[in-house]
């Protein structure tokens, strides 16, 4: 499993294994996905096998809240690709910080100072007008 800014991404190996023998679930923070590995049906005896059979089941508690309904899987050359979106309270926010000088910031002292300075550098004309 990898994790992104927007998604949680889990990749399973799945050879030979059709998307229709597949389940997936997401409960809350649980990703569930099972299924079954059918035996091929042969002609002959099999005197050796080195495929695995049967069912199974890959189960995953993700690290924070997901979007249940955006998750998206897809199957391609026996890899299975699970998308699970972060719900928007665990996606990661930028927060700015601003300089503080004596209890203000600087966001609310910088319109201050440009006052003074169009002040400063208007000119004065003579005889207090």
């Amino acid at each position: 499993m990898t994790e992104g800014d927007e998604a949680y991404h889990v990749e399973l190996e799945l050879p030979g294994v059709r998307r229709q023998e597949i389940d997936i679930e997401v409960n809350g923070q649980e990703l569930t996905v099972t299924g079954e590995i059918k035996e091929r049906e042969r002609k002959g005896v099999l005197r050796r096998g080195g495929r695995r059979t049967g069912r199974f089941e890959y189960r995953l508690r993700l690290p924070s809240e997901v979007n249940t309904e955006g998750v998206k899987a897809a199957m391609s050359e026996g890899i299975l690709t699970i998308t699970v979106p972060k719900a928007e309270t665990a996606k990661p926010r930028h927060i700015e910080i601003t300089e503080s000088i004596q209890g203000e910031s600087r966001q609310q002292q910088e319109p201050q100072q440009q006052q003074q300075q169009q002040q400063q550098q208007q000119p004065q004309q003579p005889g207090g007008f």
